[in-house]
C-alpha cells in the first residue's frame, strides 16, 4: 500500500489498553471506523451527500484478524484499499501498522452497502461514486 492509501493516523492512549496491556478490541474497531469515514470522503460519500441525499452507509459483514499487539503510546496508521464497488455494495480492507516497527498489527475487511436512509433499504450508489470507485481501483493497481 502507499502513502495515497493513508485513511487514518493516531496513537494508542492508556485508557485504550486492557488488563493484559495492550490495545482492547473495540479501539481497533474505533480505529478502522475512523479510517472507514476517511476513506468513504475520498470517494465522494461525504457527510454532505450522505445528508442532501438522504443516505447511509451500514456495514453487514466485517472479519478482523489481529497480527501483532499494540501498547500504549504505539504510533499507528491505518491504509485502506478498495476491492469492490458495484451496485448498491462495497468491499474493502484496512490495514493498521505499527508506525515504529512497520509491522502490521491488524486487517479488517468489510463489506457495506449503500441504503435509502428513509425507505430503510439498500439503493444503488451515484453513477459519479461508482466512478469514483472505478478511477481509484485503477490507481491501485497502477500504484502496485
Amino acid at each position: 500500500m502507499s502513502e495515497l492509501d493513508i485513511t487514518y493516523r493516531g496513537s494508542v492512549y492508556p485508557a485504550q489498553c486492557d488488563h493484559m496491556g495492550h490495545m482492547n478490541v473495540q479501539w481497533y474497531v474505533g480505529k478502522f471506523d475512523e479510517g472507514t469515514w476517511n476513506f468513504f470522503n475520498s470517494l465522494g460519500i461525504t457527510p454532505t451527500y450522505l445528508r442532501d441525499n438522504n443516505c447511509g452507509m451500514a456495514a453487514v459483514d466485517q472479519h478482523i484478524t489481529y497480527s501483532a499487539e499494540l501498547m500504549a503510546g504505539d504510533v499507528i496508521t491505518v491504509r485502506t484499499r478498495l476491492i469492490e464497488l458495484s451496485g448498491r455494495k462495497m468491499r474493502y480492507r484496512h490495514e493498521m501498522v505499527n508506525g515504529e516497527t512497520s509491522k502490521t498489527a491488524a486487517t479488517c475487511e468489510l463489506l457495506v452497502v449503500h441504503l435509502d436512509t428513509n425507505a430503510r433499504k439498500s439503493t444503488p450508489f451515484p453513477d459519479d461514486i461508482i466512478a469514483n470507485g472505478q478511477k481509484m481501483l485503477e490507481e491501485q493497481v497502477a500504484n502496485d
